[in-house]
């Protein structure tokens, strides 16, 4: 087991910090058994890719970086049992062998498995779920040490609250995920006006397997992203000179630098942005590459009511002048069964807002949260949000359910942060 003391974490972008007593890493679940049995106060922590205070902390924070891997695999029903610190970006060389994908993924795959089931990680689809809806089973250890099988038959209500419960009812240490047999997708990237996006994007969610736009608060067009299945022969991602990155790390700093620019550069996206086609199977067209740092706000919008809020977002983002070069990532979501699922019996337009890590993302999220929840948005559990209690009950019809759950399975909150106590329990 490695152990680091009197550490220093840090999440991806930098926003986030913490001074945990400790960072432990166990090799096998009968040592973080013990941990669990042995520390009042414990968080658990993946890949660092949330942007809230989920796992800050100045108690333990364990790491399951070294409890990876496929444990088992279910070839007739296209399931695999794996071990919850896999890194979904090291899922393929374990599923590919016995003809299995994952059934969608979003465009950043440095998460670990059990961070994005807990805080509902997705990608889009109109008629395909969060990661976490494609759960079949999972094994929780509990702060008493004890590990519970959960699914539909087994603790059924565990299983409903646990799917997506930020790392508060306990530790997953393995994961049945449902998966499909191995797929190849074609990504179809070209510009189309905003306008026209806004008129007939509810129509062409059905006509694609995925789609996606990227919106830019200044431009006129917008960057339009389709998925779809196909048989073709592979055609990989090219590497743009510049890169993407690099032009989109440039177009920031001159942004934080010149605000007044922006509208401007906005403009070029018809000269830097050309209609690309690419083929590869699903877990390489999936992820982009992100390492322009930034930190993200993301509600999830009843679908009827999707456009109607981004364009007030647009046009305040205008009114406001305010000085971001990020586009917003606008996506769909089909809604499930989960208690604190943000697509909980409800499906949904995702509407992302980005800022560059070098400026202060309140600077935007304070303008454009109260629209989102205007809209009832739900936040997105990794994403910067700054929802009450009272918010929260109102919008979850589950949550007391999910708060009796929580409250039996740990009742000294042992598995709560600060964030997390006062997200749950108030103030409201």
């Amino acid at each position: 087991m490695n152990e680091f003391s009197q550490a220093t974490w840090s999440n991806w972008s930098g926003f986030q910090k913490a001074y945990p007593t400790q960072i432990l890493q166990p090799t096998n679940i009968l040592e973080l058994q013990r941990i669990v049995q042995d520390y009042p106060k414990i968080r658990v922590v993946g890949a660092g890719h949330s942007f809230t205070p989920l796992v800050c902390t100045d108690a333990l924070l364990l790491s399951l970086d070294r409890i990876a891997g496929v444990e088992s695999s279910d070839i007739d029903r296209c399931q695999s049992t794996i071990y919850a610190g896999t890194r979904l970006y090291n899922l393929d060389q374990h599923l590919h062998p016995i003809n299995q994908a994952l059934m969608n993924q979003g465009d950043i795959d440095q998460q670990s498995l059990a961070g994005a089931v807990s805080t509902g990680t997705h990608g889009t689809g109109a008629d395909l779920h969060c990661i976490s809806a494609y759960v079949e089973a999972f094994e929780l250890l509990t702060a008493s040490g004890e590990i519970l099988k959960c699914s539909r038959s087994e603790h059924p209500e565990i299983f409903a609250a646990g799917r997506v419960s930020l790392g508060s009812l306990g530790v997953l240490t393995k994961i049945t995920m449902q998966n499909r047999p191995r797929y190849k997708l074609k990504e179809h990237i070209e510009l189309c006006r905003l306008e026209d996006m806004m008129h007939h994007i509810q129509q062409w969610k059905h006509q694609h397997r995925h789609i996606e736009c990227f919106v830019f608060s200044y431009e006129k067009q917008v960057m339009l992203k389709t998925l779809d299945e196909t048989d073709e022969k592979i055609l990989p991602r090219k590497e743009n000179f510049p890169s993407d990155d690099t032009l989109l790390t440039m177009c920031s700093e001159l942004t934080r630098f010149f605000p007044p620019i922006n509208p401007y550069l906005q403009k070029l996206l018809g000269v830097l942005v050309k209609p690309t086609t690419y083929v590869d199977w699903s877990s390489r067209i999936f992820p982009t590459p992100r390492n322009t740092k930034f930190n993200e706000m993301e509600y999830q919008i009843p679908v009827e009511q999707g456009i109607e809020c981004l364009d007030e977002v647009l046009h305040t983002l205008r009114n406001y002048k305010v000085s971001t070069f990020f586009p917003l990532e606008f996506r769909f979501v089909k809604g499930d069964d989960i208690w604190l699922s943000p697509f909980y019996q409800q499906d949904s337009i995702s509407i992302s807002v980005h800022q560059y890590h070098k400026q202060d993302p309140r600077l935007i999220f304070d303008v454009v949260e109260p629209i989102l929840q205007k809209y009832k948005g739900r936040p997105h559990w990794g994403k910067m949000h700054n929802i009450t209690t009272t918010q929260l009950r109102a919008l979850y019809p589950k949550w007391d359910d999910f708060m009796a759950v929580r409250q039996r399975l740990d009742p000294q909150a042992k598995f709560l942060n600060p964030y997390l106590e006062k997200l749950f329990l108030g103030p409201f």
